[in-house]
């Protein structure tokens, strides 16, 4: 099966999704998904998704919150 992301909002739902299972890898085993992503750069990305602010270790609320924006923008 071939999954394609096409056009602006689709290539959204996919960083979106992206950025969701880099949260749990490190929240779950503390494994950064690359040098870049470091905890804070996830979170703060994860914000400018969700329109919400998230403090250091809120990993938890920024996974569900990516998981309902992204069933919200799959639904349209």
């Amino acid at each position: 099966m071939t999954v394609i992301f096409e056009g602006p909002e689709e290539v959204d739902v996919f960083r979106a999704i992206t950025l969701k299972h880099g949260l749990k890898l490190y929240a779950s085993v503390g494994i950064k998904p690359n040098r870049d992503w470091t905890p804070t750069a996830m979170l703060r990305t994860a914000g400018k998704i969700t329109g919400h602010t998230y403090k250091r270790g809120q990993y938890a609320k920024a996974i569900e919150d990516l998981e309902t924006w992204i069933n919200l923008s799959r639904s349209l």
